[in-house]
């Protein structure tokens, strides 16, 4: 019971600031926290809705990206670190190149990542919406999907060589086409269909699973 209680206590959010390395001694794998000006922002856990859209764009992307080796997908809780802004933010998932996978570090990623993917939870949407937004464009985040489920709102955002964000094109059959994972695209239905389609019935669409019939 006192190892639980230490832990517990150890968890706290300090009130002052510090270092990114004394966040990193601070933070443990089973936090899921932020460190944004030296100051440590701490999540809400999420609902169940954003746990199965992410899981779902997770076995998905991990699948397709194991049948074209061109990078690697990570999930929270993992940290990518702008070190320009000051900031180190925990995206719901991200990609990273094989050209830039360097920058990976043991429990986070040095810089921006290609892809960056937010799913909205309620006390979530200014931080998603207006805050990462801009750190994500700053940071030279090449691609931001921001997905919402409650408002079903899937707005995706590509740094264009002006180091500025321009709105992604969904096309008239409601899909976009990832401009960093080259050949994905993704229906932006099948994140609100309820229940939300299995990874398989996606992989079939993206003909990556082939149905054999009998």
């Amino acid at each position: 019971m006192a190892t639980n209680m230490f832990e517990t206590m150890k968890k706290v959010p300090p009130s002052e600031k510090m270092t990114f390395e004394e966040f990193l001694d601070w933070c443990d794998e089973d936090i899921i926290a932020e460190w944004v000006d030296g100051e440590v922002i701490a999540a809400s856990p999420a609902e169940v809705q954003h746990q199965q859209i992410a899981k779902l764009l997770l076995s998905v992307l991990h699948i397709y990206i194991e049948e074209h080796p061109v990078g690697a997908i990570l999930h929270a809780p993992f940290l990518m670190r702008l070190s320009e802004i000051a900031r180190a933010r925990e995206p719901d998932l991200l990609f990273i190149s094989n050209e830039r996978s360097h920058l990976l570090r043991p429990t986070y990623l040095d810089g921006a990542a290609d892809l960056a993917v937010e799913i909205v939870s309620p006390e979530s949407t200014i931080r998603d919406h207006r805050d990462k937004l801009d750190e994500y464009e700053r940071g030279r985040v090449k691609e931001y999907w921001l997905i919402d489920p409650d408002q079903k709102q899937a707005e995706f955002y590509e740094l264009g060589t002006d180091g500025r964000y321009r709105s992604g094109e969904i096309d008239g059959d409601g899909i976009y086409r990832s401009k960093v994972i080259p050949g994905f695209w993704l229906k932006v239905s099948w994140l609100w269909r309820a229940p939300l389609p299995t990874a398989i019935e996606v992989l079939r669409e993206l003909k990556i699973v082939v149905t054999v019939e009998s």
